[in-house]
């Protein structure tokens, strides 16, 4: 039984991982067993939303608790050693647990910058290890984001122990990454302290590597398919570990664990605005519309999970809105603190997630590159401003009934002129109001 009076709390971040790609959200070829006991044991999240349809604006907006554009990380950073990201002392997550005495770590992928004053350290986590770009290889770890056009991006190693390079060469990063967290809950378990960890699986984003003990586990797949699911698998088996962990500890039970992706899968470069589902990865959204770098439901609708037996029933079905952004405000009440004079854009959805009141009415807003989306109730409405030979200034203007509709396959916006205008009216003045950070 635990000896601490508050949760521990662990949020496990996956990497392009598709709203189909979970046994608990309807897959039927992909095996996530522990995934699927913890959502039966918990809840499923069934419109949790990350605010930003790529990976670093995402983390940072869950970190800090802000919009993207607010935290000065606005879009996918590359590896460079002299990268600069998430800088200031804006509260984190991290930073705010910390403060009320709990010991803090980050083990997987940071994504938030690699200079020194981007780094883990600098935004309130007392240890880390992992990696600090994007996608590096499962085997070298090496990051090998080329971009001709800047040649500062360059192929690089990039595997970290607490701002000290280490090589763990031949050794799968998934693998790495649980065997770490596993390390620190054995650990910190045997003191009297509450923790909270981050753990950043850089599965299944690309390059597409598993072991063949994996792979072994799909033999009836198709080559996308077989190693995408291999490569969760791997992942759902280190999520396995750490919950073996924690109830090895006696800390299960009091122990908030919280799952959810950046964004939506990776699709055929050729799809990413008409909304196709071809694959690229092997990847799939479900029934969902677009995938990463979209702002359709595909890009920004995570599959997600929150398991805590302390608080939260068996076998719930959250329905309402989560965002990404909820989360620090979320965790710091659950840990017994206050965001109140925080300049955060998140609310505190404890009461909802734990059954005790009904979610806040509120809009709901994205911004990514040329895009604006925002959500009111059912209705969501979608813009993508473009360029034509015939018309400079055109735009992709959407409205969708979610509810009747959550594929977004009936473009409903000359059907209610009125409410399309309307909401279209908020959704431009949100983002021409936006502070964005400097």
């Amino acid at each position: 039984m635990s000896r601490r009076t508050r949760p521990n709390i662990v949020v496990v971040i996956t990497d392009d991982h598709g709203y189909g790609d979970l046994g608990c959200f309807g897959s039927n070829d992909l095996k996530t067993p522990h995934l699927d006991r913890l959502a039966a044991a918990g809840a499923v999240l069934t419109e949790c939303y990350s605010n930003s349809p790529v990976c670093s604006p995402s983390r940072a907006a869950i970190l800090r608790g802000q919009h993207p554009a607010r935290t000065g990380v606005d879009d996918v950073l590359g590896g460079h050693r002299t990268e600069e990201g998430l800088t200031g002392s804006h509260p984190t997550i991290a930073s705010e647990l910390k403060d009320l005495g709990y010991r803090t770590s980050m083990i997987g992928k940071w994504h938030l910058g690699v200079a020194p004053g981007s780094r883990p350290s600098d935004h309130g986590f007392d240890e880390w290890f992992g990696t600090l770009s994007g996608g590096i290889d499962y085997f070298s770890h090496i990051n090998y984001n080329l971009w001709p056009w800047n040649v500062n991006y360059y192929p690089v190693h990039d595997l970290w122990d607490n701002g000290r390079e280490v090589w763990r060469n031949g050794d799968y990063v998934t693998e790495v990454i649980a065997d770490r967290a596993v390390e620190f809950i054995d650990r910190v378990a045997a003191t009297d302290d509450s923790f909270f960890l981050y753990i950043g699986f850089t599965a299944p984003h690309s390059p597409m590597h598993a072991p063949a003990e994996y792979l072994d586990r799909f033999p009836g797949l198709t080559p996308a398919r077989r190693i995408m699911a291999a490569m969760l698998a791997a992942m759902d088996d280190g999520v396995g570990s750490i919950v073996a962990a924690l109830d090895r500890a006696g800390e299960l039970k009091n122990t908030l664990f919280f799952m959810m992706s950046d964004n939506g899968p990776s699709r055929h470069p050729a799809n990413w605005l008409d909304g196709n589902q071809e694959p690229y990865y092997g990847a799939s959204a479900g029934e969902l519309r677009g995938g990463k770098t979209s702002l359709f439901e595909g890009g920004i609708r995570s599959p997600s999970v929150l398991h805590w037996p302390a608080r939260v029933s068996a076998d719930q079905v959250v329905s309402s809105p989560v965002l990404g952004i909820d989360l620090l405000p979320s965790l710091v009440a659950a840990a017994g603190g206050s965001t109140d004079g925080l300049d955060i854009d998140g609310v505190n959805l404890l009461p909802t997630l734990t059954g005790k009141s009904s979610p806040p009415e509120r809009d709901l807003f994205w911004s990514f590159r040329h895009q604006t989306a925002m959500r009111r109730g059912q209705w969501k409405v979608v813009l993508e401003p473009y360029e034509s030979d015939d018309n400079p200034a055109a735009e992709l203007e959407y409205l969708f009934d979610l509810e009747a509709d959550p594929s977004e396959s009936r473009n409903l916006a000359s059907t209610h002129p009125e409410l399309f205008a309307e909401l279209k009216a908020v959704a431009l003045s949100w983002r021409a109001g936006l502070e964005i950070a400097q």
